[in-house]
Order: C-alpha cells, then structure tokens, then sequence
C-alpha cells in the first residue's frame, strides 16, 4: 500500500474488507491515558512519545492507526492529537469505557457492525467465525482476513458487543446484552 492511498484510506474511513493491525485495547487505553495528562496534554510527536515508551514508531504507529481509525485520535504530520472523546474516555471508570469503546467500534469498525448485525438478526444469535473469514477473504488474503478478525474479536469483546469461544469458533449474543 503506498503511503498516499494510506492516507486517503485513513481520511475517508475504514470499509468492511480493511485489513487492521492486532493492537490490544490496553495498549490503546494506555496510549490515551499516557496523552491525556501532562506534559502531553493531548498533542505529542510520535517518536517522543515512542521513547518514553521504549518503543520504536514502528511499533507504536499500528495503536495510533487504531486510535485514529475509531475516532480516538488524530495523526498529522508525527503527532498524535487526542480527540475529545478520547479525553473523555481518559476520565472514564472501566464499564463506562468499555461502553464508549464499543459505541465506537460499532460505528467506526464496518466488520464489527457486520459481525453484531448478523448476531441480532440471527434466531439462535450464533454465527461460525469461518462465516466472516470467508467475507473478508472477499478482499484480503487469507492469513490477512484471520488477523483482521482476530482483531475485532478481542475489541467485540472488550466492548462486550459479543461472546466468542475459542474452542467453538462460534460468535454469540450471549453474556452480553442483544
């Protein structure tokens, strides 16, 4: 992917077949407390903050990327800026975040949508993970399409959109509310 259909794909949102990096949603919180307070204040340069992570901006550029495309943060020119939904995440008490994070998962997220859609309109609310494999490998290879799902599976479930079991395979409705 070049850098400048990166940059458009960024700008205009993610599709139902975007690829996303598996980044866990404590490093993502993390990253947004660390912002929040000062000296940051809600701006940093992404290679400061890299260092006082002991981070290469390699490796911290697929959390902002994330926090970007949920709608957390904005990433302009090496920085980081947070968005006001991320200052309010910042100050939010664990069950509110995770409700914040899923309200955005939902709408920023196309497969996470797709995946709590076909939940609810499912008589059992039971869908086989290969269901959305083989969507996704409509527009990724397949070791891409795996890695995109197991993405929105941790983030579903730290939002508590859905259940997924391992051992199954199989997404559910239940322990969370429909």
């Amino acid at each position: 992917m070049t850098s400048r259909h990166h940059d458009e794909s960024t700008k205009k949102g993610l599709e139902l077949g975007s690829w996303l990096p598996h980044v866990s949603t404590n490093l993502m919180a993390g990253l947004i407390e660390m912002l929040a307070a000062a000296p940051y204040n809600g701006r940093a340069d992404m290679p400061e903050i890299a260092r006082s992570l002991h981070l290469e901006v390699d490796d911290l550029f697929p959390v902002a990327e994330v926090l970007q495309y949920l709608g957390f943060a904005d990433v302009r020119e090496g920085d980081i800026l947070l968005t006001p939904p991320a200052r309010v995440f910042a100050e939010l008490g664990t069950q509110e975040r995770k409700m914040m994070f899923a309200e955005h998962l939902l709408r920023h997220v196309p497969l996470a949508a797709r995946i709590k859609k076909v939940l609810n309109e499912r008589p059992g609310h039971r869908a086989p993970r290969v269901r959305f494999e083989q969507e996704l490998e409509d527009f990724l290879t397949d070791s891409a399409a795996e890695d995109t799902l197991d993405a929105v599976i941790n983030w579903g479930r730290y939002g508590e959109i859905f259940s997924y079991n391992d051992q199954t395979e199989i997404f559910s409705l239940e322990d969370v509310e429909a």
